[in-house]
């Protein structure tokens, strides 16, 4: 079963219905590899949904972020949201400034555990923003 066919059960097991847009919004996400706002969320569904609002898409993208089936960071005040990742194992990730691409990266908390004796880390939270290669090669060939 596919990571997408995962969420849309997810949903059906919480007592959601998958409406088609909340099946769209799901299909855009996992289809790309990157954050998105809810603007381009709703910039690339008007297409097919002519009078689909921003409160839709809002509200469905925080159903699915509270459903873990969607991730969600936040960049220069701007909320960004991303499918969750199928990859298996604690991880974080690099996110492209520029096109909200993502790599993921292994988790690096036990590079900190020696700098925290008698510490308990209860969540941590590790992301790296900067340019992926491709942004980085039109910036340089500007």
């Amino acid at each position: 079963m596919s990571a997408f066919e995962q969420a849309v059960r997810t949903l059906k097991r919480n007592g959601y219905k998958t409406t088609g847009k909340r099946q769209r919004i799901l299909e855009l996400l996992y289809n790309s590899n990157k954050y998105m706002s809810a603007k381009e969320v709703q910039d690339k569904l008007k297409k097919m949904f002519p009078g689909i609002s921003p409160d839709t898409i809002y509200r469905n993208l925080h159903t699915f972020v509270e459903l873990k089936v969607v991730e969600e960071t936040e960049l220069n005040g701007e909320k960004l949201f991303r499918a969750t990742c199928d990859v298996h194992g604690h991880h974080h990730h690099f996110i492209c400034t520029v096109c909200g691409k993502t790599k993921e990266l292994d988790c690096p908390l036990e590079l900190f555990q020696g700098q925290l004796p008698g510490y308990e880390v209860d969540s941590h939270r590790f992301e790296l923003f900067g340019k992926c290669s491709e942004c980085r090669q039109v910036q340089l060939t500007k």
